[in-house]
């Protein structure tokens, strides 16, 4: 049984305990909550771009605000909701995972997290600014976002630097906890996989963060200092920011999903009851998709002109991509294969996430064969695809560790009558949402338009009433959520059967100050 202290000095009292605290589970919890609050507000976003495509015609917004809306759900949802909802995760579980009392470098980690706030802050009060918010699409490609953006840019620009100042503080320290605070016994090779996915990302994060800083940099001389990196007319190439974005844009991709594999490989074995298939092969597929990740950028460039060897190169990197991603799915799927499975809420939410990423995964190889990609580009098909990874993939598995770990934070038992409404709902509205699009995208309904020609009303009407029923089931996560943090049944220290690991070893709720001396690795472990 692991050593644990909560007893000596616990968390300080009234608001300071948050301001000041150094604890990683304080840490973790802000992030979460900071993450769900995102979520909802690009999730209103979201209901506010669907509302205005329920039927062709200009219903509810102008085009210039339906523009904005776009833009800002994007940004909101990938640096506001996802990525901060993982490193949650890992403030929380991280140290639990590998025995030790906390993060490497507690102050930054409050320092990292409290940079946030006001980064979204200045994002989101861009709405209320003379020429609104950025209306130039997520991806923010020059000149749309040079020349002829909004005077908010700036202040757009100096939110994105504080983001990617957050996230590389972030990176470091997971990186310093996993390498220096291991328990004694603990090997690379025994890292609990979701350490493994998390160190491999947060590499991923430092690599390329500068690349994103740079090139938002090169925007901000652009539009203040007369330079013309992306001016044509001064000598630049608009297209030199699409590859330097890229650049630091794919491997963004798989640092929204690499986390969410880790999560996934955690709660797959524990219900059902087997230990991981293959786990070292999970673990250099892991490290192979992020190398990779480094070489396949362009493949969002088809169009622009390429020549004909980069579009072969970038097209065949693409696929060798679905390899290792391949190899990740068949190890899921073989340790349940003869297991004894249970189906709690997280489980259904890891299953539901091995099936849809999968189409999602089927869809990108789509679009990675470049001749084809010049019909889907640009269209609906592409919403349909990154939505399949990213809301079934990343937002379904921060759900499922939410459930599984939620036990071993708050000391309480979840409503899992609650949790299958939730899942059940939560299903179907994404596929509902998101199955359609794939057909008006192969039509050739061009994204990011607030209205559209009459023969794509139909698929159009199905998909945004299946994204009101996704939206407003999350209010059942909410509550299902605040219920079990105010009380439910009490939670032994291993909350699942199955499950495994030097974090189910010690008391539910986890103490404040978890390892006062490292802990002995279990049997199961060693």
């Amino acid at each position: 049984m692991a050593t644990e202290t909560g007893g000596h000095h616990g968390p300080a009292k009234g608001i300071g305990r948050w301001l000041f605290t150094t604890n990683h589970k304080d840490i973790g919890s802000m992030y979460l909550w900071f993450s769900l609050l995102m979520f909802f507000l690009g999730g209103c976003m979201a209901l506010m771009i669907r509302a205005e495509l329920f039927q062709p015609g200009l219903q509810l917004v102008e085009p210039g605000f339906f523009n904005q809306m776009t833009t800002m759900h994007g940004l909101i949802m990938v640096f506001g909701a996802v990525m901060p909802a993982f490193v949650g995760l890992a403030n929380w579980m991280v140290p639990m995972m590998i025995g030790a009392p906390d993060m490497a470098l507690p102050r930054m980690n409050n320092w990292s997290f409290w940079i946030l706030p006001f980064a979204f802050a200045m994002l989101v009060s861009t709405l209320f600014m003379d020429g609104g918010a950025p209306n130039f699409g997520w991806t923010f490609y020059a000149p749309l976002s040079t020349t002829y953006a909004p005077p908010s840019v700036t202040y757009f620009i100096f939110a994105v630097h504080m983001m990617g100042i957050s996230s590389i503080m972030g990176a470091i320290n997971i990186i310093a906890t996993i390498l220096n605070m291991r328990a004694p016994g603990m090997t690379m090779m025994k890292l609990p996989l979701f350490c493994w996915t998390w160190l491999i990302t947060a590499f991923l994060l430092i690599a390329v963060m500068p690349v994103l800083a740079g090139v938002v940099t090169m925007m901000l001389m652009d539009i203040h200092f007369g330079t013309s990196f992306f001016d044509a007319a001064g000598g630049g190439d608009p297209v030199l920011f699409q590859h330097v974005f890229w650049f630091f844009g794919h491997p963004e991709v798989y640092i929204m999903i690499l986390p969410a594999f880790g999560i996934i490989s955690q709660i797959i074995p524990t219900f059902a009851r087997k230990r991981l298939f293959g786990y070292a092969s999970m673990v250099y597929a892991t490290a192979s998709i992020a190398i990779l990740s480094f070489l396949v950028w362009a493949h969002h460039m088809f169009t622009v002109g390429l020549p004909l060897a980069g579009e072969l190169f970038f097209m065949f990197a693409t696929m060798l991509i679905a390899v290792p991603t391949g190899v990740k799915v068949f190890n899921w799927v073989a340790t349940m294969f003869r297991g004894s499975m249970t189906f709690e809420t997280p489980m259904l939410f890891a299953l539901a996430f091995v099936v849809l990423f999968t189409i999602g995964g089927f869809s990108g190889l789509m679009l990675a064969i470049a001749p084809v990609d010049f019909q889907y580009h640009d269209t609906y098909f592409v919403v349909a695809h990154f939505h399949y990874v990213l809301v079934p993939g990343a937002v379904f598995a921060i759900m499922a560790g939410v459930y599984y770990w939620l036990p071993k934070w708050t000391g309480h038992m979840l409503n899992e009558r609650m949790g299958r409404l939730h899942f059940w709902l939560s299903f179907i509205g994404v596929n509902v949402t998101f199955f359609p699009m794939h057909f008006i995208g192969l039509a050739g309904m061009p994204r990011r338009i607030p209205d559209y020609a009459l023969q794509f009303a139909d698929f159009n009407m199905v998909a945004t009433l299946g994204a009101f029923l996704f939206g407003f089931s999350q209010l059942v996560f909410l509550w299902n959520v605040i219920a079990c943090v105010r009380g439910g049944r009490k939670a032994e220290a291993r909350a699942w059967e199955g499950a495994e690991g030097l974090e189910w070893e010690v008391a539910s709720p986890a103490p404040y100050h978890t390892f006062a001396t490292p802990p002995k690795l279990p049997e199961s472990l060693r």
